[in-house]
C-alpha cells in the first residue's frame, strides 16, 4: 500500500451533502471515495477536459428525441430534482427506465418459465434463418457458432 496523507478541507454545507450522498451510494468509505474523485479530476485535465472510458467496462447509448419530449424530461427532472432536494440527472433518469423495463421483461419471461435468452419467437415475428436454432428460439449475444449443448 502506498504511503498516505491526510487531506482536509471545509466545504460549503450543500457541497458536503451531495458529497456524503454520492459516496453513500457509491458505497465506498470517504478515502476510497474523496480519492477517487481526485484522480478521475487530474485524469481529467491530463486529457483537456475529456473523460475517458478506455478501462471501464460501458457503452454509449445515443438517440435523438422530440423537442417536446425533451421539455417535459426536463420539466420533470427539475420537479423531482426540488421534490427529493438532489439533481435527478438526465443519465439517472434514463437509466432508471431502462432497469425497470428490463426487469420487469425479465419477472415476465420467468413467470412464463422462459429462460431470457430463449424468448419464444412468435409466428408473426420476422425470422432470420442464420440467427435462430431449430427450435425457433433465438441465441443468446455471443452464442453464434457454439455447439448445440454450449450456448445452454
Amino acid at each position: 500500500m502506498p504511503a498516505t496523507r491526510n487531506l482536509c478541507a471545509q466545504l460549503p454545507l450543500d457541497l458536503h451533502q451531495r458529497v456524503c450522498e454520492a459516496r453513500e451510494q457509491s458505497g465506498l468509505t470517504t478515502a476510497q471515495y474523496i480519492t477517487n474523485l481526485l484522480i478521475e479530476y487530474y485524469e481529467m485535465k491530463k486529457n483537456g477536459g475529456n473523460t475517458t472510458m478506455a478501462n471501464n467496462n460501458t457503452r454509449t447509448l445515443a438517440f435523438q428525441i422530440d423537442e417536446a419530449l425533451f421539455q417535459r424530461i426536463k420539466a420533470h427532472l427539475e420537479r423531482e430534482s426540488a421534490r427529493t432536494g438532489r439533481k435527478l440527472t438526465q443519465r439517472e433518469f434514463v437509466l432508471g427506465l431502462i432497469e425497470e423495463a428490463l426487469d420487469a421483461a425479465e419477472r415476465l419471461q420467468e413467470e412464463a418459465g422462459v429462460g431470457p435468452c430463449e424468448t419464444q419467437l412468435g409466428e408473426d415475428a420476422p425470422q432470420d434463418p442464420d440467427a435462430i436454432d431449430q427450435g425457433g428460439v433465438a441465441p443468446c449475444e455471443g452464442e453464434e457458432g457454439l455447439p448445440d449443448n454450449q450456448g445452454e
